[in-house]
């Protein structure tokens, strides 16, 4: 499961991710993450079996936690199946099918959001 984390001022200077493991045992993969003095954002995965445990604990530690069930959504409407999104996507979320039309992976999805930026067609937007 992926968590988005958000972190105000106190919690962004505290080891609540390594807190986190040790009390759950849980392993906790980065897939994105912006930290700053004030406040920080971090894309976690998080097996699915912990997840709630691992959820509650980082709560407690006074984290944002929001659950993120999807990826990217593509607009079917305005895409016009260029490739700009698909030659971007660092983690290959984005591709095209057999059929030449661009699909998308949830499971490899790390919202990032840089197929957002290059879409000419403005086709891809982030949930949330």
């Amino acid at each position: 499961m992926k968590l988005l984390l958000r972190f105000d001022s106190r919690t962004v200077t505290e080891p609540v991710l390594s807190k986190t493991t040790l009390k759950t045992g849980a392993l906790i993969n980065i897939l994105r993450a912006s930290v700053g003095a004030r406040r920080g954002e971090i894309l976690i995965e998080v097996d699915d079996e912990k997840a709630k445990e691992v959820e509650n604990i980082l709560k407690e530690e006074g984290v944002e936690v929001i659950e993120l069930l999807e990826a990217v959504q593509k607009d079917d409407e305005k895409c016009v199946h260029c490739g700009a999104c698909v030659s971007i996507c660092p983690t290959e979320a984005i591709s095209f099918n057999g059929e030449k039309r661009v699909i998308v992976n949830a499971e490899k999805c790390v919202h990032c959001g840089a197929c957002v930026k290059v879409c000419p067609t403005k086709a891809l937007s982030l949930p949330l």
